[in-house]
């Protein structure tokens, strides 16, 4: 019965200090309800709301069952680095920022999302400013700030 008690604790305890991450779930989606599969064609498609799933408590929205499917098989690789919020603020500036879900660049194999708006295009900073040390950055950064507060 001990036995019972310390696991059911151990359980409880790594539970309760789990840190959630914090996903940019602006319109109530990662990347805005864009299907994420899709940047891997090097396209920008809105999901359906026909086709919706859930992973890590955040919803993704596809354009269609098969793209579902190709999510659900693999999803660490379709899932946004940093959260989902913008690759260069969160490099250049341990900030998290809103991103346009048309701008994204495919890197190593992962999606990394950018903000583009009145006359900034992060993206375009990101390559200018050297997009390799930025990544490192952001990669440290985004370990500090990553968990909700």
């Amino acid at each position: 019965m001990n036995k019972f008690f310390s696991v059911l604790f151990l359980i409880l305890t790594i539970g309760l200090s789990a840190q959630e991450i914090d996903y940019n779930t602006k319109k109530g989606f990662i990347a805005e309800g864009y299907d994420v599969t899709e940047y891997f064609n090097n396209k920008t498609v809105k999901g359906n709301s026909k086709f919706v799933t859930t992973q890590d408590n955040v919803k993704y929205k596809f354009a269609s069952q098969e793209n579902l499917n190709k999510f659900k098989s693999n999803p660490e690789k379709y899932v946004p680095q940093y959260g989902g919020y913008c690759a260069y603020a969160i490099g250049a500036n341990a900030d998290k920022v809103s991103i346009d879900p048309e701008t994204f660049e495919i890197r190593d194999g992962k999606l990394y999302l950018f903000y583009n708006s009145w006359g900034i295009n992060t993206l375009k900073k990101w390559n200018e400013e050297g997009a390799e040390q930025l990544k490192a950055k952001a990669d440290v950064n985004w370990q500090k700030i990553k968990t909700k507060k």
